[in-house]
């Protein structure tokens, strides 16, 4: 600042030189902050500024004592660093989860969806990823998924591909498959410029193809192309209505991932598809918005209905009338805002569904 008025080289040179040790500050701060454990729920409020103050005198008191004793330091310390590194066999081992032979899992990222298809050891299909990156980057880790081969972003609004960094972190994506509607344009040139960055390819998902991975087989049902009003088709602008919908095989699983689809395209879903089978798990589209269409509920009839949604969310998701109309066909519903991250296990009478309040 002293010499940048008398000669701007010379002060550009001492800032970068100044510059070097505050960017290697920073790099530490970020790499500690990205990890697994580095982050504590703690109270607001008064309550909580009383309790990290009791914390504070407690340990400060306490530190000279401990340090006499060199094998408390030594296992206090070893466990801090469990605790914040949280390899995944001692977090299983700990807390349950994720439970063991899970097949999908339903994030909890807030108001937004993020799911996992398990794919093999370490492997999983990725559908849409939250709003935020930090959420869905710890939903991966503590599944232990460092292998994503597909990457599926059902439609392009933010609470759908914002928390995309969070995947491609420290992983291997092999592809990632959108929609064919851009909009909003600024969520997809969002979505491209952070693939490019990240070297992974792009594709649009086409209605009809199928694909297999590991123990994964499943169709694209929606969206579809075609004259509007046409038995098989249905035509829209509407980024909602442009979900991506997948019907999704896994071993004995049948799951139906609806992303945010409307009423419309949920009846352009049931005429495309009027064979449509009755499922095991359902992601409740929109989550679990009051705008659904009865008769595909009734139609696939659902054993377990998911629905992912933020605790005291402004939209009223999901809606009372919504549930009830699931639990009407016999789903038992769970929802991330009271539930947390959600896993399905087993299939047939084994079939289970865990959260992780």
């Amino acid at each position: 600042l002293a010499v940048a008025p008398v000669s701007l080289p010379a002060a550009d040179v001492l800032a970068h030189v100044a510059g070097l040790p505050v960017g290697w500050i920073a790099s530490v701060a970020r790499t500690g902050a990205a990890l697994p454990g580095a982050e504590l729920d703690w109270p607001g409020g008064w309550r909580g500024a009383a309790l990290l103050a009791v914390l504070t005198i407690v340990l400060t008191l306490s530190a000279r004592r401990l340090a006499r004793h060199p094998w408390v330091c030594s296992a206090a310390a070893l466990l801090l660093v469990l605790a914040v590194l949280r390899p995944v066999p001692l977090t299983r081992f700990m807390t349950g989860w994720p439970p063991p032979g899970w097949a999908f899992a339903l994030c909890d990222v807030g108001q937004g969806d993020a799911m996992v298809l398990a794919a093999g050891d370490g492997t999983g299909v990725v559908v849409d990823t939250g709003p935020e990156p930090r959420l869905v980057d710890r939903c991966l880790r503590d599944l232990g998924v460092t292998r994503v081969p597909l990457l599926l972003l059902t439609h392009f609004h933010a609470d759908h591909v914002r928390g995309l960094p969070g995947v491609l972190k420290g992983r291997e994506v092999g592809t990632i498959q959108t929609t064919s509607l851009d909009e909003p344009p600024e969520q997809a040139a969002f979505v491209r410029r952070t693939a490019a960055e990240a070297h992974v390819p792009t594709t649009r998902a086409v209605p009809g193809e199928r694909r297999r991975t590991g123990p994964l087989d499943w169709q694209v049902l929606w969206p579809a192309t075609g004259a509007p009003g046409a038995a098989s088709s249905y035509v829209t602008g509407e980024p909602n209505d442009s979900s991506v919908t997948l019907l999704v095989r896994s071993g004995g699983l049948t799951l139906l991932l609806l992303g945010d689809l409307e009423p419309p395209a949920q009846r352009g879903v049931l005429r495309s598809h009027p064979a449509l089978p009755r499922v095991d798990v359902l992601k409740v589209a929109h989550h679990g918005s009051a705008h659904q269409d009865t008769a595909l509920l009734r139609s696939t009839r659902p054993r377990l209905a998911l629905i992912s949604c933020g605790s005291d969310n402004p939209y009223g998701h999901p809606a009372a009338r919504t549930v009830e109309a699931l639990e009407a066909t016999g789903a038992k519903v769970l929802r991330t805002d009271i539930n947390g991250a959600i896993a399905v296990t087993g299939a047939g009478s084994q079939l289970r569904a865990a959260g992780r309040s």
